[in-house]
């Protein structure tokens, strides 16, 4: 379903950083919002640090580097407290690194404002959070339709776009049940579909699978699979390693480093 631009997204001239290392200006609304340039990768962080005030401070992410190109399904994996959530919430510019730069298509999201980060969240990006967040007063149709809100759609465009998306998770005949009313699986699709709703080119998951049975588990995974068939980005944290083994590539973080990057050509 095509969504209405943003109205909140203006022309600003912006760096991007180019192949060679020097700033290269353009219109990151004719980028970042529009389509792709395929040969940037569709998040990089390099030498990023994370750490958090404290005697001594918490060094949440240590000098991380990785790129993940556009199309890849990648698992971030790694013991409770190893820092992958830091790093996901830093991929998808939920968090500012101490240091270091978070690329998001070729674009340094050091030089976009608060405004403007919003903005590529709200249409590049789509977050499937360990924690839910569902509103329990509203139907799921609801929950799933405020994930446009940014985008300036009228409300029934909005329900449009979720029935839709529901549909696809296998929710059609759920939407107007509350979030109290359903099972831990599917109020993980709700979840999922929340992150669909607007159409993101990548998907970053924490821990869907974290509080599911093995059978609930396997078939939010193959939902994912689904997406990355389909051309989608997906990064996937998990701290089960069964599941992370069953991805292309798989990222290894402990103490907030990347240990391994094991890749399929690397088996």
């Amino acid at each position: 379903m095509s969504l209405p631009a943003s109205q909140d997204f203006d022309a600003d001239v912006l760096e991007r950083s180019s192949t060679r290392g020097r700033p290269r200006r353009i219109r990151a609304s004719q980028h970042l919002l529009a389509a792709p340039d395929p040969s940037a990768p569709a998040i990089e962080l390099r030498d990023v640090t994370k750490s958090y005030p404290g005697s001594p401070p918490v060094v949440a992410l240590d000098g991380v580097s990785v790129r993940i190109d556009q199309g890849e399904m990648v698992a971030v994996v790694g013991q409770s407290g190893s820092g992958k959530s830091t790093m996901l919430h830093v991929m998808g510019t939920l968090d500012k690194p101490t240091s270091g730069s978070v690329l998001i298509e070729g674009i340094d999201s050091s030089v976009l404002s608060d405004d403007h980060l919003a903005a590529v969240r709200g249409r590049r990006v789509g977050f499937v959070f360990q924690r839910f967040f569902l509103l329990a007063g509203i139907p799921i149709i609801d929950n799933v339709a405020n994930g446009l809100l940014y985008h300036g759609a009228a409300r029934p465009q909005r329900r449009a776009a979720a029935e839709s998306v529901l549909e696809r998770v296998g929710l059609g005949d759920r939407m107007w049940h509350r979030p109290n009313e359903l099972s831990g699986g599917e109020t993980q699709r709700v979840a999922v579909a929340r992150a669909l709703v607007h159409e993101p080119a990548f998907v970053l998951a924490d821990e869907p699978t974290g509080n599911l049975d093995s059978a609930t588990s396997a078939s939010i995974m193959d939902l994912f699979a689904s997406l990355h068939s389909e051309g989608r980005t997906i990064v996937v944290v998990t701290h089960n390693e069964e599941i992370a083994a069953a991805l292309p590539r798989q990222l290894q973080i402990l103490d907030g480093r990347l240990e391994r990057d094991v890749r399929p050509d690397s088996r």
